[in-house]
This record gives structure tokens, C-alpha cells and sequence, in this order.
């Protein structure tokens, strides 16, 4: 028995060992099928990804639409659409520019962001008759791939001061040298026109779109979006120095909206808009003034003046034509107090006319106040004082009816005979009367018609 239990232990002992032994051959071969297995699962991902990749389906690219002055909102709406296409994994990002430039700064800032994008961004610059001009100009240099639709241009990339004029003497030197080492440095990272770039800032040259293309200024001509598409397919570019062939051709397009708040703000710095809520506000505060008390011109005026002095942050404001414009409000407000037989008011609507004009002083298109505008707030200035100072003009020449000025040329009845002493009936009172008849008498119940009043007696003669 022991024997037996012996070799029975020993048998299991056998089977064991042997068990441990195949262990992991079993184990290799397991591991082997699975990897043999995922291969074949990534091998056909990745055939299907290719033959995405091939047609551009499934993959999306943004449209953003930056039309007008590049401002600070122009910058932050860029940098958001930006974010966005990184985060949602687009092929590419599109923005449909038309810009008659802006600030230096805003420019820089969505310049940075591009250079440091981590999708692609092309510039279109569309639709038919827009522009790049000036900062649009460097943007557009600045893209991964820069495109025009036909009827467009591109250029005019002289730096100006704030106030819209040359900028004179060393520092004008400096600021071109600055702008022309900047745009140069863009175009050789582009592989673009770096010599045409310098004559752009230093000539203000500018170029159509088919010229453009000739001389590399931009890399495609496309008539419409689809067509951008289809001219951007397998077009590979460098995205933060890594090489990038982009898939269009089919791809979805997905129009990138801006926030309420950014769609207000970038309403409110329209020169126009900012113009006319600038000139709301003077009238706000000019109707509170004149009326204390009435509350809701001073409220509207109050935030219509803080609306126009942000929008005014983000603009070329020339500070002389501001002082102007309150110089002028100041002259209204004056002439409605004293008067001046309408000489405060001509200086008024001057100064207005005057500030108006040098108040966004910027280059052609670049932040100016529209003509139409500013003729239609000074012809509504003018009808609305000329109809205030003609009234208290007419006001004036009225003849009294409260007093004792009420009182002269009016007619009553001799209720005694004034001789010359008597009472009168007048204005619906009795008055002690005398006449100034020169026979002296006027017969009782005779009509009357007061010459002047002296105290309480009035002087008289016959009336008809």
C-alpha cells in the first residue's frame, strides 16, 4: 500500500511538473494569437484611416469669416477659433479675411497664435472685391497657406501712427525696419516673396490676386470655397515644424460662430457705431443738464458715453478731435442758457463738424467714420438748435401776459368818469385809473387801453 501511495504521489508529482513545463509555451502561444490578432484589427484601421485620409470623409474643417479693422476682438475671436479646431481634431482651419488693416498689436497677437497652431490655417482672402491690406497683409503671410479669390488684393502694408499720418523723421525709420525684418521673417518661414513683402511696407505696394500668385505672393487662386477645397487636397505644409498633407476634397466645412458678447463688442468698435453712441451720450447728459431732474437722458447718455470710450480703446482715436467734439457740446449747452442770437450754436456746430472729421483719423477705410454719418448728426445738430434757439428767440419778442408787463396794451371800461381820476376795469380786476387824454375826461362805460402802470395805478387813454 505504501508502494502504491508512493507511486501515485510520484504520478501527480510527474503530472504537475509537466503541466509547469508547457506553462508557457501555452502562454507564448496565447500572447502570439492575441498580437497576431490586434495587428490585424490596427493593420485594418489603419487601411481604413488611409483611405479616409484619401477621400478627406469624415473629417471637418472650420470657416471663420473676419470682416473690417483688425481690433483686440478680431484677436480674440481668432484665437478662440483657433482653440476650437485643436480640440475638436480638424484638418484645417479657413478664415475668410477682408481687412483694411488695424492695430499693430492685435495683429501681432493673432499672428502668435497662428504660428503656433496646431492645425493648419489657410487665409482666404474672398469674397470677390475684398482685401488684405495692411495688417491683412502680414496675416496673410503668416498662414500655412494663403489663397485669394478672383477680384482681390493684397498689400498697402505701410505702418501709420494712430492718428492716421506718416510716421515721421527716426522713429518712422524704426517702425518701417521693424515691420519689414517681421514680414520678411514670415515669408522666408513660408517659404513666400520676401522682396515684394519689403516693398509693400516700405511702398505701400499692392498687388491683384493673379498677380500675386505669379510672383508668390500667395500660393492658390480660388473662386469659391468648394473650390479651395479641392485646390488645398494633398498640399502638405509644415505645422510647428512637422509635416502636414492635408485631406479637403469632401471634407465637411463647419461655420465657426463668434459669442454673443464677441458680436457685440466687435459691433460697438465699429468707428460708426462708437461715433454715434459718443455723440448720444453728450446729448444725453446736455438734455439732463438743461432739464434736471429728468433722469432716463442722463442714465441712456451715461452708458452710451462708457460704450463709446471702450470702443475707443480699441480704435485710432485722435484726442484732438475728441476735445473738439466736447468743446462743441459745451457751446449747445451755453447757448441754451444765455443768449447769443445763435452765435454759440455756429461755433458749435463747427467744432462738431471739425472733430468729427480728425476723430478716427486713420487711412483710407482704416477706422473711419463714414461722411454720411457724420453729415447726418450734424444736420440733425443743427435742425434740433436751430428749432431751440428760434423758439426762445420768439419766446422773447412774445409779448408778456404775467405782471405788470401783462398789463400794457391791454383794454378794459371806464367804470367812473376819469376826470382825470377814476377806476377801470382791466383783465378781469378794478384798478385806479387816471387818463392821459389831453382834454383830461373819458366818460364812464368809454373803452380803454393801458399806456403803462405806475404802482398801483394805471395810466390810460380812449380806446376805439
Amino acid at each position: 500500500m505504501i508502494g502504491l501511495r508512493t507511486a501515485s504521489r510520484a504520478a501527480w508529482l510527474a503530472a504537475i511538473a509537466t503541466l509547469l513545463a508547457f506553462a508557457p509555451a501555452f502562454a507564448g502561444t496565447k500572447g502570439a494569437v492575441a498580437t497576431k490578432s490586434a495587428a490585424v484589427t490596427k493593420s485594418a484601421a489603419a487601411d481604413s484611416s488611409n483611405l479616409a485620409a484619401g477621400t478627406g470623409a469624415g473629417r471637418v474643417i472650420d470657416v471663420l469669416t473676419l470682416e473690417g479693422a483688425i481690433q483686440p476682438i478680431t484677436a480674440e475671436i481668432f484665437r478662440k477659433a483657433i482653440d476650437r479646431a485643436e480640440k475638436d481634431g480638424r484638418e484645417a482651419l479657413i478664415v475668410r479675411l477682408d481687412t483694411p488693416g488695424g492695430l499693430d498689436s492685435s495683429m501681432r497677437d493673432i499672428i502668435k497664435r497662428i504660428l503656433i497652431s496646431e492645425v493648419p490655417v489657410v487665409v482666404y482672402v474672398a469674397p470677390p472685391g475684398a482685401r488684405a491690406a495692411s495688417a491683412g497683409t502680414f496675416i496673410a503671410y503668416a498662414a500655412h497657406v494663403s489663397a485669394m479669390s478672383p477680384g482681390t488684393s493684397i498689400g498697402a502694408a505701410t505702418p501709420v501712427q494712430m492718428g492716421g499720418g506718416d510716421i515721421q523723421k527716426d522713429l518712422g525709420n524704426k517702425v518701417k525696419n521693424d515691420a519689414v525684418s517681421y514680414i520678411r521673417s514670415l515669408a522666408t518661414q513660408r517659404g513666400r516673396n520676401a522682396d515684394w513683402a519689403e516693398k509693400a511696407v516700405r511702398e505701400g505696394g499692392s498687388l491683384p490676386e493673379a498677380e500675386a500668385l505669379k510672383m508668390k505672393v500667395v500660393d492658390l487662386v480660388a473662386r469659391d470655397l468648394p473650390g479651395l477645397l479641392t485646390a488645398l487636397d494633398g498640399r502638405t505644409v509644415l505645422v510647428n515644424g512637422a509635416p502636414r498633407t492635408l485631406h479637403t476634397k469632401g471634407a465637411a466645412t463647419n461655420e465657426f460662430k463668434p459669442s454673443w458678447r464677441q458680436m457685440l463688442l466687435s459691433r460697438i468698435v465699429d468707428p460708426n457705431i462708437a461715433y454715434i453712441l459718443f455723440i448720444l451720450g453728450f446729448y444725453g447728459l446736455l438734455f439732463e443738464l438743461s432739464n434736471p431732474g429728468a433722469v432716463l437722458p442722463g442714465i441712456v447718455g451715461g452708458i452710451c458715453l462708457l460704450l463709446a470710450f471702450l470702443a475707443f480703446q480699441a480704435l485710432p482715436v485722435n484726442l484732438t478731435g475728441v476735445f473738439l467734439i466736447m468743446f462743441a457740446m459745451v457751446l449747445f449747452l451755453v447757448d441754451i442758457k444765455a443768449q447769443s442770437h445763435g452765435l454759440l450754436t455756429m461755433g458749435g456746430v463747427v467744432s462738431l463738424v471739425l472733430g468729427s472729421l480728425i476723430l478716427l483719423g486713420g487711412g483710407t477705410g482704416v477706422a473711419r467714420i463714414s461722411l454720411v454719418v457724420v453729415g447726418t448728426v450734424v444736420a440733425v445738430t443743427v435742425l434740433f438748435f436751430a428749432f431751440v434757439v428760434g423758439a426762445g428767440w420768439r419766446a422773447q419778442r412774445r409779448k408778456a401776459v404775467t405782471g405788470w408787463e401783462g398789463l400794457i396794451g391791454e383794454r378794459g371800461e371806464a367804470v367812473t368818469a376819469l376826470e382825470p381820476h377814476g377806476k377801470v376795469f382791466v383783465h378781469g380786476e378794478y384798478w385806479n385809473a387816471e387818463s392821459s387824454e389831453s382834454g383830461g375826461a373819458i366818460g364812464k362805460g368809454a373803452p380803454i387801453i393801458v399806456e403803462r402802470v405806475d404802482g398801483m395805478t394805471l395810466r390810460v387813454r380812449k380806446g376805439s
